[in-house]
């Protein structure tokens, strides 16, 4: 007995109308993807990538996890932007977070989760760095602070990555950018935070060319 029978039923009205108003569209999409823009994204539900901008299957390459983190040694996200740089050759990253998130207001509470305590560490260090910042506002307003805050610095850990620097100086054109989305107008705000060349990071961070 099939228990999702309706999400087969759902998957077969949409391929109807997908055809319906574009015909031909699976067998052309099926030839290959060649997106411009890689998204890293929150896993809510509540924030359908592809849809929030508008593009159809094939345009939008998408990586998703909990609180939108960039971590240095997650292996899975690493490799999604390898393959999206290097392969796909995007020409942006888009690192968007949302407003309400569930991951950030995990981390500024005490109580423990479980296993993705650990994953949410990293939103702790956030708002232990920007503590006196954070504790200056309303309460009911550092929730979306440190939503934004942890964006910009996601946007930071993806620049500072060996996969974007290496795109650089091949003279890739890469721009890495900072969004948040409002759930509660379904609108996207731009952090105004975009990173596209090496000069832009401080110089600690900077990867210099090793020639033989």
């Amino acid at each position: 007995m099939k228990l999702l029978k309706h999400l087969f039923e759902n998957n077969r009205r949409w391929v109807e109308s997908v055809e319906r108003d574009n015909p031909g569209f699976f067998e052309r999409l099926s030839r290959g993807q060649s997106p411009e823009y890689l998204w890293i994204g929150c896993s809510d539900s509540r924030i359908p990538a592809n849809e929030v901008v508008g593009l159809l299957p094939g345009e939008l390459f998408v990586h998703r996890n909990v609180a939108n983190l960039v971590i240095h040694t997650d292996m899975s996200l690493l490799s999604v932007v390898q393959y999206a740089v290097e392969v796909l050759k995007v020409k942006h990253i888009i690192v968007c977070g949302h407003y309400g998130c569930g991951g950030v207001i995990g981390a500024m509470k005490g109580d423990s989760l479980g296993l993705i305590d650990n994953w949410l560490r990293f939103i702790k260090d956030i708002y232990h760095r920007n503590g006196a910042l954070l504790d200056e506002l309303p309460e009911d307003k550092r929730a979306d602070r440190l939503c934004e805050l942890n964006v910009i610095q996601q946007v930071a850990n993806l620049a500072h990555t060996t996969i974007v620097q290496d795109a650089w100086q091949r003279g890739q054109r890469l721009a890495v950018h900072g969004w948040i989305y409002d759930i509660k107008d379904g609108l996207l705000r731009d952090m105004d935070v975009c990173i596209s060349a090496p000069d832009q990071l401080n110089e600690i961070y900077r990867m210099e060319v090793v020639i033989d």
